[in-house]
């Protein structure tokens, strides 16, 4: 009888064993894990997302499209090219009114016309009893000039190259003040008869006649 005994003992304490190692694994086995989206850092830069919202947009105005064939303006000085016509052909500056003086024809508006349709202006106007038939070209010998105002290093107005950004300014204007945002800046640009003001990254391209606002940082 004590071998059955033994043998009977045995058996449930490996019973007991089992049930205490498959609760154990139970205990240990976790739930559901949430998975962290690979694109976090995109959620973060443009809103939405587990992370919450991004930065705050730019919301002070559409930032300007881009630049449509150029307009000109008071401050532009032309090469005017009539061929076969010395006495027509030189540099001439568009004045305060937005026009351009010439011999035989006077006064020819320029403001807010592409040089191609000045030429064409210029044209018509010497085929009118002047020349017969009249070739002219209009270049733009110089640009008008930009401004820079704020926390730069000597802010005023410079003369406008091609293919400014808003960091070029910047750096002809000294660089940055030890106050100065570093991130961004307001720029001002004539825009169909208005001004449209955005607050825009450095690296927006210029225009002639553009005004850039560099903000003093809060912190």
């Amino acid at each position: 009888m004590a071998p059955v005994r033994l043998d009977h003992a045995f058996r449930l304490s490996m019973i007991a064993v089992t049930a205490a190692l498959a609760l154990g694994g139970c205990m240990r086995r976790s739930g559901p894990v949430a998975i962290q989206p690979s694109n976090t850092l995109d959620s973060m830069a443009y809103g939405g997302g587990p992370a919450g919202p991004g930065p705050a947009a730019y919301a002070s105005a559409p930032m300007p499209g881009p630049r449509t064939e150029y307009r000109l303006d008071a401050g532009d000085r032309l090469r005017i090219v009539v061929y076969g016509q010395e006495g027509l052909t030189n540099s001439y500056a568009i004045d305060a009114s937005g026009a351009i003086t010439m011999p035989l024809i006077g006064s020819v508006p320029a403001r807010g016309r592409t040089p191609a349709e000045l030429a064409a202006a210029i044209s018509a106007r010497l085929r009118n009893g002047f020349i017969r038939e009249p070739s002219v070209a209009v270049e733009v010998e110089s640009y008008r000039p930009f401004y820079i105002l704020g926390e730069v290093l000597a802010p005023g107005q410079y003369p406008y190259v091609p293919n400014m950004t808003v960091e070029s300014a910047i750096a002809i204007a000294g660089g940055f003040s030890p106050r100065a945002r570093r991130d961004s800046a307001t720029l001002t640009h004539p825009e169909g008869g208005a001004m449209v003001r955005a607050v825009v990254p450095l690296g927006t391209p210029l225009s002639p006649g553009d005004t850039v606002m560099v903000s003093e940082r809060w912190f």
